[in-house]
């Protein structure tokens, strides 16, 4: 299983590693948690998400990410243990909504995710678990 450690620039949640099942988490607030499953991240808050199979998103699956105020950036799609494309109709929807998507699996957007933190980027991320 992998460890990661928190950069102390970084605020707001970061995964510090990966289980069978999902994530272990750290951050303001949060303390250190584990999540099972798939889960959504914000500059503010991790919250488990009943995400859908890749091919089956659709906006209405990223109502955490578009409730964000202001939008984020662009937003990190972790699609489980190796990168599948999602619906071209989902991506053309959150780019309609200001919200670019880069798409990688589920382990690579977990740690893009700390990089990006740590430069203070307002961003999101939905990472399916693996």
């Amino acid at each position: 299983m992998a460890e990661f450690t928190q950069d102390p620039r970084a605020s707001g949640p970061v995964v510090t590693g990966f289980t069978t099942r999902g994530f272990k988490l750290d951050g303001d607030n949060l303390g250190q948690r584990r999540v099972d499953g798939s889960l959504v991240l914000t500059p503010v808050s991790a919250m488990p998400w009943d995400a859908p199979a890749v091919e089956a998103l659709d906006i209405e699956a990223m109502d955490q990410v578009l409730a964000l105020d202001p939008p984020p950036e662009f937003m990190l799609l972790g699609t489980g243990g190796s990168m599948t494309h999602p619906p071209r109709a989902f991506i053309r929807a959150m780019e309609e909504r200001g919200i670019g998507v880069e798409v990688m699996d589920s382990r690579a957007a977990a740690r893009a995710w700390g990089i990006l933190r740590s430069e203070e980027r307002w961003i999101a991320a939905a990472i399916m678990g693996l």
